[in-house]
């Protein structure tokens, strides 16, 4: 791949959460990003001081209030639904998502991370339990963020240690915290993690140096982002084209018109490409790209085109037109990792709908393999899952899914599973393959 190409792969975009326990200080850090590198309107300000359910004293601003926009949040002090909020700097563009702290809500903080390219795991100082043997105890939170990050493959993790202005800005506390961090990411398989002491409330380390932390010698939290390296890798993939809706122009008309409409999910497919119409197996040629602006020899990864084929082939909505190079896995025995969204508890009786990608099939679950302990790491047997657990489990579906690993695609390494009787999403679920 040569460096033009690499450059166009490097996206400016950045999208990132922020994840941790209650309280730890998710929605002032992202108040004072947005507030710090101007990224807030003199309306939103004026609107946030005068708002009745402010937590500061005096004029000071309750940063926190730029993302706890419902009522019920400002009234709790607490964040309940993920706020997406967008800022730039000179260097880059960023889309935050606000992600609450409590387990109640942790099917939200799912929600908000399967999209991020990079996790901010915030940890209160004041909360930690801080050992006579010199260890620390982190929150269970903090370990399960950490978890469904790693599982959800987040590429970037950065660990804010919150709040220093209350332990004096002892820098024995921060680096007691961080080795803790670091042994508890070994044991999830974290490699690379990046760790900074702040005050979100107070500015130290957020936008700007802090002169009260002189020991800290890397970048600011702000320096830190702009700098990370998002490479997408679903632009070398194999093509991956889950079909959304057949457009067809009047069939009496002499030029028949048949095309597939969709989002180019991997990869890349250029007029004269062989594809595969997966499940059924059909071979199939492109014979035009079409696009609202016009006909394009090639498109890429995150384009929404709609694609003729020289043949006629049977092709629906759900069906994936893929590299016939490099198809992808039929399967219709599932093995993944869940995260229980529901607070009804699973029922291996209970048959359930399965949406991968624009395919939507039954599903029944013939197995629950094991369930994760986020404290110790371990998996043990389990009969039945309930709110917020993690497991890996075996799926039989009634029409066979055109997938690919999790780990090698989220596109299409991803699914939900559908109560049949209330519709409610009872799971979010990453396929594993060869495991």
């Amino acid at each position: 791949m040569n460096a033009l190409t690499d450059k166009l792969n490097e996206r400016n975009l950045l999208r990132f959460i922020t994840a941790g326990s209650v309280d730890d200080g998710k929605s002032t850090l992202i108040g004072r990003l947005l507030f710090d590198s101007k990224g807030i309107f003199a309306d939103q300000l004026a609107a946030v001081s005068r708002a009745k359910h402010k937590r500061t004293v005096g004029d000071t601003i309750d940063l926190s209030l730029l993302t706890d926009g419902l009522e019920a949040e400002r009234e709790q002090g607490i964040t309940i639904d993920v706020a997406y909020r967008y800022f730039a700097t000179p260097k880059r563009k960023f889309i935050i998502a606000d992600t609450p702290g409590h387990e109640q809500y942790t099917r939200n903080m799912v929600t908000g991370a399967s999209t991020a390219d990079a996790v901010i795991i915030l940890v209160d100082v004041s909360k930690v339990k801080l050992r006579e043997d010199g260890g620390v105890d982190l929150l269970i939170q903090t370990k399960r963020h950490s978890t469904i990050a790693h599982l959800l493959q987040i590429e970037h993790v950065v660990v804010a240690v919150n709040k220093m202005d209350l332990v004096g800005y002892d820098r024995a506390v921060y680096e007691r915290i961080v080795k803790a961090y670091r042994e508890f990411a070994a044991t999830l398989g974290i490699k690379d993690v990046k760790t900074i002491p702040l005050s979100a409330l107070a500015g130290d380390n957020v936008v700007e140096k802090s002169e009260r932390m002189a020991w800290y010698q890397g970048p600011t939290l702000i320096e830190l982002l702009e700098d990370l390296s998002v490479y997408d890798e679903s632009h070398s993939a194999a093509f991956r084209f889950p079909v959304q809706l057949v457009a067809r122009h009047n069939g009496h008309e002499a030029n028949d018109f048949r095309g597939y409409m969709g989002r180019i999910e991997a990869g890349s497919v250029a007029v004269g490409d062989k594809l595969v119409v997966q499940p059924s197996g059909q071979s199939a040629t492109v014979k035009e790209i079409v696009t609202f602006d016009g006909s394009l020899p090639f498109a890429s990864v995150g384009q929404s085109v709609t694609i003729v084929l020289e043949e006629y082939v049977d092709v629906s909505r759900g069906d994936l037109l893929a590299s016939s190079a490099q198809p992808a896995t039929l399967l219709k025995q599932v093995n993944a990792d869940v995260c229980w969204l529901s607070e009804e508890p699973l029922d291996v009786r209970r048959k359930y709908w399965i949406k991968h990608g624009t395919r939507q099939t039954a599903a029944k679950i013939t197995k629950i393999d094991s369930i994760l302990d986020i404290n110790t790491q371990q998996r043990h047997d389990a009969e039945a899952l309930k709110l917020n657990d993690v497991a890996r489990i075996a799926l039989t579906v009634q029409q066979p899914l055109a997938a690919d690993a999790y780990a090698d695609s989220r596109a299409t390494g991803a699914f939900i599973l559908i109560d049949e009787v209330t519709h409610q999403t009872v799971a979010a679920g990453m396929i594993r393959l060869g495991e």
